[in-house]
């Protein structure tokens, strides 16, 4: 059986090409990057993040413009929030934070309001005005709570 070189090169190459566009669609799911992040660095703390995570999504007005790098405690026992921004945002300094759910029970994010301030925050500066996440099962303990406490109330 005679095998053609040429027709050999081009199979090897297709298959070159189909496992580069695996490793792409990959990077892009996972929301990896093979180059580092450049921009504004920011730094945020919050009394609770509710399942915030690395690498989530910056947004102001549904547009995605940075990712959570990192989430620590600092020592206040507060999850120190460290965030990258785009360069060319020019965010005033009394801008906020918050953390927000996509849909009911999706993942969280982090959604930035621009302030109205003449100042503008430089990188390695700190987000004052921030908002932790609402978590759902607190929500229905206080809810569960309260009602349970208006009825012995009204027993009495």
């Amino acid at each position: 059986m005679n095998r053609s070189p040429v027709r050999d090169f081009v199979v090897g190459l297709f298959v070159l090409a189909g496992l580069g566009a695996i490793a792409y669609l990959s990077m892009n799911v996972g929301n990896l990057s093979l180059r580092k992040n450049s921009g504004l660095i920011l730094f945020a703390n919050f009394d609770e993040t509710g399942g915030l995570k690395d690498r989530a999504p910056v947004v102001i007005s549904g547009v995605k413009v940075g990712q959570v790098e990192t989430i620590t405690l600092n020592e206040d026992y507060r999850a120190r929030v460290k965030l990258t921004v785009a360069d060319s945002l020019k965010l005033p300094t009394d801008s906020s934070l918050s953390i927000v759910t996509s849909g009911l029970l999706g993942d969280r994010y982090l959604s930035l309001q621009l302030g109205g301030d003449d100042k503008y925050l430089n990188s390695g500066d700190q987000i004052q005005f921030t908002e932790s996440a609402v978590l759902l099962e607190r929500l229905l303990g206080k809810f569960m709570y309260s009602s349970d406490s208006g009825n012995q109330a009204k027993k009495e």
